[in-house]
């Protein structure tokens, strides 16, 4: 009779050893590596004042990113991130390298930031008001009403047709 009771209680704690170990691994976390991260000794091929922008291309790869106005910054940006189970992920390390170029595409300088040199932005609530007065439904369901089509067939009459575009604007601020 002990015998019977010592593999039921042995059994018992097995499968509770077997649900918690099956629990415990859903709490791991998971870890992303994105971006293109340049291996130093590539890095160490860069010299400001003397290489170009396709000796860059040619050693690092294709930029993750470039300057919005002008194509004088490249930006090199590699991020990793770890989540556990269902939370947010955290953002465990950061590295952007910046390559700017002067007006020949030569090097100028190539600046390192990490995690600590970024900043959180906070974006603004709400939306950005649009140039006009505001369309309800209806006026935009019945403002297209006859404006396309006719006896062309299905053929348009709109710009893209080749045609004219027929009808008030409805978003001329002075209509």
């Amino acid at each position: 009779m002990l015998n019977t009771v010592l593999r039921s209680v042995s059994s018992s704690a097995f499968m509770i050893a077997i649900v918690a170990a099956a629990g415990l691994c859903g709490c791991s976390a998971r870890v992303d590596q994105r971006g293109n991260l340049p291996e130093q000794d590539k890095l160490a091929e860069i010299h400001a004042g003397s290489t170009t922008q396709d000796q860059v291309r040619k050693i690092l790869g294709t930029p993750s990113s470039t300057g919005i106005f002008d194509n004088a910054s490249w930006y090199y940006i590699s991020k990793k991130t770890e989540q556990v189970a269902f939370l947010d992920p955290d953002t465990t390390d950061q590295q952007v390298y910046v390559i700017n170029f002067d007006g020949r595409g030569v090097v100028r300088s190539v600046d390192h930031k990490t995690l600590q040199d970024g900043r959180d932005i906070v974006s603004a609530p709400g939306a950005t008001p649009a140039p006009g007065r505001e369309l309800t439904f209806v006026e935009q369901v019945l403002g297209n009403i006859g404006r396309f089509g006719g006896s062309g067939g299905s053929k348009g009459s709109g710009p893209a047709d080749g045609g004219t575009r027929q009808g008030p604007n409805p978003y001329d601020p002075n209509h």
